[in-house]
């Protein structure tokens, strides 16, 4: 099991087209972290990618596929 597939199910669930770093944090119990670019290819078999992430606005966009 993936340390992100709780906010996976998140997106999946609630169809977001944006995040924030915080919404991130309380949905994983983490903050965000490097190894987020690793795991984002896991969400595209639920049917979402994720698009910009701005670390000056510590959001996420979220598309989907």
């Amino acid at each position: 099991m993936s340390k992100y597939e709780p906010l996976w199910k998140y997106i999946q669930e609630n169809k977001p087209t944006i995040l924030t770093f915080n919404t991130v944090e309380k949905v994983c119990g983490f903050p965000i972290d490097h190894s987020f670019l690793t795991f984002k290819k896991e969400l595209e078999t639920y049917g979402f990618k994720i698009g910009k992430i701005s670390m000056k606005e510590k959001t996420v966009n979220v598309e989907k596929i």
